[in-house]
């Protein structure tokens, strides 16, 4: 990908001169821009565990509120223009496991409605902004490479494109410990398959293949495994000049079938009703699903850390995170082969 040099992944305001001023740099996840297909990735990577803590919460509203500025004090003759955001995952073979589940523990057993309610509105209001894109002419896409549960599931939803690789996992497993995903699930994904449909999904709880979904209509593109950055780039260059006609029938979408932040307002207030109600075995039952991808988490972690780099390879992995240590024990600190371009690209 060819990407450009100006930077997203520290959190920038504009000042009265209409220049950019930046101040804090995001910790969760990093991005960069394809100015070939007016495109900003961003790759999740949050911290200790892959799901959405309050830090990824707050920094993607900043990211959002960045993202409006730029529209709002670009000039006709030096605009920075996008049209696509994709938002995609550095965790191994996970996209996002969902909400902080022990967040929701904690504040149940202190029964504190206040904060479990706050992180709950946060986290629709987030999400209402991909289904709404944020209010500007572009098309949010999610690219799953790996397990996508709960909140981590409602949040590919919410984007106006799903890519998925085959064999990845997607699901609602709340129904395990007696509770139901509030952040959207239902809203959603009854606008792409039915309301009947959605409402098996959700109280099965369990977990279905990127084929089984494909085959359902809840997933927009398959693609191979690995091959998930080249179907987002081929999706992106077989539509780019269709831009006007996607616009238009997101458009028509929200009018057929509207997802309100009303509605989605009131049916967070359910979940935390709910919520509160939870008995300690089923909070011993959450528990153990914590355990679980904590556990898977770390499994791959290791086994990533433990793959051994080939002679050349991470000369053209695009995805190699830099310094690495080479099969020779070699401390390679960046991509030499890249060319001058290439390595002015760097973090927004």
């Amino acid at each position: 990908m060819n990407f450009d040099s100006d930077s997203l992944s520290s959190h920038s305001e504009i000042d009265n001169n209409g220049k950019l001023t930046t101040n804090v740099n995001f910790t969760q996840f990093s991005t960069r821009y394809d100015c070939k297909t007016r495109t900003i990735w961003c790759w999740l990577q949050p911290k200790p565990r892959p799901c959405l803590n309050p830090t990824l919460i707050s920094e993607l509203e900043q990211l959002q509120c960045r993202l409006k500025n730029i529209y709002t004090h670009q000039r006709d003759n030096s605009a920075w223009q996008f049209k696509h955001l994709i938002l995609a995952s550095r965790s191994p073979d996970i996209f996002n496991l969902g909400g902080d589940l022990g967040l929701f523990k904690e504040l149940i057993v202190k029964k504190d409605e206040i904060n479990l309610q706050q992180y709950a509105y946060r986290c629709i209001q987030l999400l209402h902004q991909n289904i709404i894109n944020l209010d500007l002419p572009i098309t949010i896409i999610s690219l799953i490479q790996g397990q996508a549960l709960g909140g981590g599931f409602e949040c590919a939803l919410s984007c106006d494109v799903i890519i998925a690789e085959r064999g990845t996992q997607m699901g609602f497993p709340e129904i395990l410990f007696n509770l139901f995903p509030g952040m959207g699930a239902y809203n959603l994904l009854a606008r792409r398959i039915g309301p009947g449909l959605a409402e098996r999904m959700i109280l099965s709880g369990q977990t279905y293949s990127a084929e089984e979904l494909y085959e359902m209509g809840v997933v927009d593109v398959l693609a191979d495994k690995n091959q998930g950055i080249k179907a987002t780039e081929r999706y992106l260059k077989h539509h780019q000049h269709a831009h006007n006609t996607i616009e238009s029938i997101k458009k028509v979408s929200k009018i057929v079938q509207p997802v309100t932040e009303q509605d989605l307002i009131a049916i967070v207030d359910i979940w935390v009703e709910s919520a509160l109600q939870l008995t300690d075995k089923d909070l011993n039952k959450m528990q153990r699903l914590i355990d679980a991808q904590n556990t898977l988490h770390q499994n791959k972690i290791h086994a990533q850390s433990k793959r051994v780099i080939r002679q050349g390879e991470w000369r053209k992995n695009d995805t190699v995170d830099f310094p690495l240590l080479t099969h020779l024990g070699e401390t390679v600190l960046h991509n030499r082969r890249h060319n001058q371009a290439g390595r002015r690209a760097g973090n927004f």
